[in-house]
């Protein structure tokens, strides 16, 4: 059982908003590129509705409680999240949304996204 203070639990702070360990550049270091995209997929599998193909609010609702352990999130919260990412105003969040939106959660990533980027155009430019 994880200890209270433990990174894969939220921790209070003094504004009492909880706060997550960010895991996914540890895994795109240990999986690499393809290897996080493929988890990231099989996340996206686990939260969509089957039939339509796509995370829908009552399948994020369902799946939240069920395969997250996140009973307690209420309509608004997940209302939300999938406002969040749904690049289309669909309504509902399609693998490479929810793909997406994850990097653009996770700080970290971004940060060496940016910085691959700013090297690659620094390369490309920088050879006239």
């Amino acid at each position: 059982m994880a200890s209270p203070k433990s990174p894969t639990r939220p921790t209070q702070q003094q504004n009492t908003e909880p706060t997550f360990h960010d895991f996914l550049p540890a895994m795109a270091g240990k999986l690499g590129g393809e290897g996080l995209i493929g988890e990231l997929c099989n996340g996206f599998e686990l939260l969509m509705d089957r039939e339509k193909g796509v995370i829908t609010f009552d399948s994020l609702r369902r799946n939240a409680a069920s395969v997250l352990g996140l009973g307690d999130l209420t309509d608004e919260d997940v209302r939300s999240m999938i406002k969040e990412g749904d690049c289309d105003c669909d309504g509902a969040l399609n693998q490479m949304e929810f793909c997406v939106l994850m990097f653009r959660l996770s700080p970290d990533l971004m940060e060496a996204s940016r910085c691959l980027v700013t090297e690659a155009i620094e390369e490309e430019y920088g050879r006239h």
